[in-house]
């Protein structure tokens, strides 16, 4: 049984500082049809403009993840992505009124006990994996750093810090199910060093910081009046070292809560995939560059994956329909009948075939002496492919028609010429409603895509019958 999309029940919002720019921020999770993806809203300006995540938005890494789109930022999400990841929601819009997201207290606690709080709903639509076919290996010598994917039917991740100090040691987190985040992730918090923390104050990057935001490991002596301006600061009636080398601000959750909190940060970054992966992750010091150039590496790899990977599609096999069964569900004939047979179909999947030939009439002008399969007629095609799945529940076909209302992120990728069959495999991205269907589809030649879109269309019923 395929697992199914999930958004929330009602908006919820959570409020806060931003950590590095002092500004208080509302963020709203509001509900969000399916194939919707994650998406953010910068309300607090004119243009209310919407930046989709995506491991291609992101604009710096120097002191957590920034995502932009035309000019238009919103820092800090990596926390508000964990959360979302770890309550395993696919499709919602964040409503946020400032540039950056409230910091909280360092960790994802509070914006997955908002989403919860909000109920979250299961969809209809089918949830969409990231699956890796082999292992994929990022490495920084320099820095030590190391993230890798092994392929798996679970996303698990294990991640091992040493930073070379005495005071935090070794470290190493591991989540085996991501049903565990709640309990054994969310609530980890960040991490600073007191040499880093200083650096940050001194050049004003944490002006909506305190010393709830963060654990502050002290790796060095430090003098009482030292510890009298953190104080002061951070407007604390005091500030001791404890004997662990941990500012007195906060009490650890858990004795490796930097480690976790960096596999928490693992979580959040790799969700600007965009889906769910399934893979186990290990990651050796990694940090927010590493993550998403990680996740571009990730990325990279899967395109290439639907560029190549030859379909599982039986050619020689019994059709379920041939183009004698085609003509009784489309109203469409020769010369502009384009489906030769149906190979396979499902209430929500299609595959169809047509033999490209030199006596396609559109060949007749269409670059008579180097003849190439038009753009236009594999969309037509592939549209009446999924005409043929569309239409097939109706008791009486020939009285219905299906007609374009939009075609979008279409791609051709190889020239089809005479010779070549070509295949096209289409899914339904939102069950019919309304006498609309929207799918999405791609067209083979042997192992190769040749082309992609987006479509949808409108079922009416021909004039007169």
């Amino acid at each position: 049984m395929s697992d199914k999309q999930k958004t929330i029940n009602k908006p919820v919002t959570v409020s806060g500082t931003g950590l590095h720019t002092g500004r208080y921020a509302n963020l709203t999770f509001k509900p969000a049809p399916e194939n919707h993806g994650i998406m953010f809203q910068r309300v607090d300006v004119k243009e209310k403009p919407i930046i989709a995540v995506d491991v291609d938005a992101v604009v710096d890494t120097s002191r957590g993840t920034t995502i932009e789109k035309n000019g238009y930022r919103v820092y800090t999400i990596e926390h508000v992505m964990a959360a979302l990841a770890g309550a395993q929601i696919d499709n919602v819009l964040i409503e946020i009124d400032q540039v950056e997201t409230p910091i909280k207290d360092g960790s994802s606690r509070y914006f997955y006990e908002a989403i919860k709080s909000a109920g979250i709903v299961e969809q209809i639509a089918d949830k969409r994996y990231i699956e890796v076919k082999e292992e994929i290996i990022y490495k920084d010598p320099k820095n030590n750093v190391e993230l890798k994917i092994s392929p798996d039917k679970k996303f698990k991740v294990d991640v091992d810090i040493d930073y070379e100090t005495k005071v935090l040691g070794k470290q190493n987190a591991v989540l085996e199910n991501i049903d565990d985040f709640e309990k054994e992730i969310s609530k980890c918090r960040t991490f600073v060093f007191l040499h880093e923390l200083e650096f940050l104050l001194n050049n004003n990057l944490i002006k909506g910081g305190d010393l709830s935001n963060a654990i502050v490991f002290v790796n060095r002596l430090v003098s009482q009046q030292e510890l009298d301006r953190l104080a002061d600061l951070f407007n604390k009636p005091k500030v001791k070292v404890l004997k662990e080398g941990i500012l007195n601000n906060l009490e650890l959750h858990f004795p490796n809560e930097p480690a976790r909190h960096k596999l928490l940060d693992v979580v959040g970054d790799l969700s600007l995939l965009g889906k769910p992966i399934r893979g186990r992750i290990t990651a050796k010091r990694p940090g927010h560059h590493s993550n998403v150039e990680f996740a571009k590496l990730i990325k990279k790899h899967i395109n290439h994956l639907k560029m190549s990977t030859e379909p599982k599609f039986d050619l020689n096999k019994e059709p379920v329909l041939d183009v004698k069964g085609i003509q009784r569900l489309l109203p469409h004939r020769p010369p502009f009948l384009f489906i030769d047979k149906i190979l396979e179909m499902t209430d929500t999947r299609v595959v169809g075939l047509k033999n490209v030939t030199m006596n396609e009439t559109f060949f007749v002008g269409h670059f008579p002496n180097e003849p190439v399969m038009p753009g236009v007629i594999q969309i037509e095609a592939m549209a009446q492919c999924g005409g043929v799945l569309v239409l097939n529940p109706y008791p009486d076909p020939e009285n219905y028609t299906t007609l374009f209302l939009k075609i979008e992120n279409v791609k051709f990728r190889k020239i089809v010429v005479p010779g070549d069959t070509i295949v096209f495999d289409l899914e339904l991205i939102s069950p019919v409603r309304r006498g609309i269907a929207h799918m999405s589809g791609k067209a083979y030649v042997g192992n190769h895509v040749v082309m992609e879109a987006q479509m949808m269309a409108s079922i009416k019923r021909i004039e007169g019958k």
